[in-house]
């Protein structure tokens, strides 16, 4: 009887079998075949769209290249890897069905652990994701001069959860994308030195202004210095009396990252030229006047002073 049991049982089993091969296996044979096939149109896809981001990022830029290459390919990479995760997590479920297992609980215990991770890991999401707009939204590239968060420095990572800046004195900071709350790039597309240069009361400003203009026509013309300004110096004018000195406002636009070279460079030559042409550059000072028509209030140290 037990040996007649067994044989049904048996033959139970391989006519089960049998309907499965016949019925469920060709469905998951097919639906590995179209799993292929997405993940090479996918794959083709995202190649497809990389070369023309990167094509496109040639034509429009003219410099940082290989930044504007490595933030595709970052992007790229991202989309692709999450774009395969759904898929492959998707067949597996499916599959698990196809034999016969109960995806309904494991799909609740996924709920809950992605519930629990999500509140231990809201931090690290929230930094991926502001990663993710930051190089998407080009806000900042490696290279660039940013101050973030009133930290500035040399940007020399971007990654999708921080960004290393290293600033002049060679410290480095690292700072969390989810944590950024103001960013300025210095250095995007291009840049500018602002000049405040104060000169005596006494002087002829038009003069001062024109050799200031000089000054920085002879820079552009220097054969290192010129290449890396972008516009003549822009000269805009007497911008306030100060305690000692008349203000005269000035930019320069340069490449990027050149703004304070050209300037420390400029503002040597303006001091040539301003002794050249006797251009007094006060020092803080204050006089003393008794009223509109008298002198100022002078020492004289006369024979009788030296004799006391």
């Amino acid at each position: 009887m037990k040996e007649l049991f067994n044989t049904e049982a048996f033959s139970s089993f391989l006519e089960k079998l049998q309907d499965w091969l016949l019925t469920e296996l060709p469905v998951i044979i097919l639906i590995t075949i179209i799993l292929l096939i997405v993940l090479r149109i996918v794959k083709f896809s995202i190649r497809k769209l990389k070369k023309t981001l990167v094509r496109r990022a040639e034509k429009h830029q003219d410099r940082d290249k290989d930044e504007a290459e490595k933030r595709i390919l970052t992007l790229t990479g991202i989309l692709w890897s999450t774009i395969k995760i759904l898929l492959v997590a998707t067949y597996f479920l499916i599959i698990l069905q196809k034999l016969g297992i109960n995806i309904a609980p494991i799909l609740a215990s996924a709920g809950i652990v992605g519930l629990a991770v999500g509140f231990g890991a809201q931090e690290l999401v929230r930094d991926v994701i502001s990663g993710f707009f930051i190089l998407l939204e080009n806000q900042v590239r490696t290279g660039d001069v940013a101050i973030i968060n009133g930290t500035g420095g040399l940007v020399e990572k971007i990654e999708l959860r921080t960004i290393t800046l290293r600033d002049f004195s060679g410290v480095v900071h690292v700072i969390q994308n989810g944590k950024i709350n103001n960013m300025s790039n210095m250095t995007k597309e291009w840049s500018a030195m602002v000049f405040d240069i104060g000169v005596a009361y006494k002087e002829d400003v038009d003069r001062v202004m024109e050799i200031m203009k000089e000054t920085g026509e002879e820079l552009i013309k220097d054969a290192v210095f010129g290449q890396k300004i972008i516009d003549p110096i822009e000269i805009f004018g007497l911008d306030s009396f100060g305690d000692s000195a008349l203000i005269i406002k000035a930019r320069l636009k340069t490449k990027p990252i050149a703004q304070w070279e050209v300037g420390r460079e400029y503002r040597r030559r303006l001091k040539i030229a301003f002794d050249k042409n006797n251009i007094e550059i006060p020092f803080p000072h204050t006089t003393v006047y008794w009223g509109e028509e008298i002198s100022p209030l002078q020492l004289n140290m006369g024979e009788s002073g030296k004799s006391k």
